[in-house]
């Protein structure tokens, strides 16, 4: 254990996140993400919601600030009529670490699947909301 770590970060996720550099991406996939099948590292967080580990990450975890939207979130299919309430969860607890109020880009859901392939890692999560499937773009540390 280690002081001001939280709980939910596990040594794997923390040896990940240290080893990302600037403009990395890591996937937060809810609990029907295909993430074995497209990862190219995966981090097993069974049991534990997006937003709590959203929340964890972002402790240690700096935003992209070079880019306009630092986080993807997967947009709903057209016509499907399900409601995504975690989004404004998610846009709280952004804004509360990083001050950015609209940090969000919509991905179709086929190129989100394909540009989750491409990213460094993709935490697997017990989420169970429906598109809560979210990208963080790494930014750097600039103290």
């Amino acid at each position: 254990m280690l002081k001001g770590i939280s709980s939910l970060i596990s040594p794997e996720l923390l040896k990940v996140l240290m080893e990302m550099g600037h403009s990395d991406e890591i996937v937060i996939g809810d609990g029907n993400f295909p993430a074995a099948s497209h990862a190219q590292r995966l981090i097993r967080a069974d049991g534990h919601g997006a937003p709590e580990l959203l929340d964890a990450i972002l402790r240690l975890f700096p935003l992209d600030q070079y880019v306009d939207k630092p986080v993807a979130l997967m947009q709903v299919v057209p016509g499907d009529t399900v409601e995504t309430p975690i989004w404004s969860t998610y846009g709280e607890i952004i804004e509360a670490h990083t001050g950015i109020k609209a940090p969000f880009e919509e991905v179709e859901r086929f190129a989100f699947y394909e540009r989750a392939k491409k990213a460094y890692a993709i935490i697997s999560t017990g989420e169970g909301a429906l598109y809560a499937n979210l990208i963080l773009k790494k930014g750097v540390i600039t103290k």
